[in-house]
């Protein structure tokens, strides 16, 4: 199983970037794919996630209206767009796949706010 995360990068405030997980190993769309993120100092933290089952995104508050997370089940992978971008987002962005007691992870992909 590879999770291999890409699109990282540094930006200006109001930027945008767009992250991907390119994903090999397992059947991509029976799985819950979803982003993370840690910033320095901090402990990881949801940030969204896409169900292959239909259901609705779930995004966390602080980036309600601005992330918007996808997936393409005929590249098996997972999108993370990330418009308005705040320096409160700088962090490492990991890629999360799971399914009932599966759980695996990318290696993060460094996204830097900064004027």
């Amino acid at each position: 199983v590879q999770l291999v995360e890409s699109g990282g990068g540094s930006v200006h405030p109001g930027g945008s970037l767009r992250l991907s997980c390119a994903t090999s190993g397992f059947i991509f769309s029976w799985y819950q794919m979803s982003w993370y993120r840690q910033a320095p100092g901090k402990a990881r933290e949801l940030v969204a996630v896409f169900h292959n089952t239909g259901d609705p995104p779930h995004y966390a508050d602080s980036v309600k209206g601005r992330f918007t997370i996808s997936g393409d089940d005929s590249k098996d992978t997972a999108f993370l767009q990330m418009n308005n971008l705040k320096p409160g987002d700088t962090a490492v962005y990991y890629c999360n796949a799971w399914r009932y007691d599966e759980d695996y992870w990318g290696e993060g992909t460094l996204v830097m706010v900064s004027s």
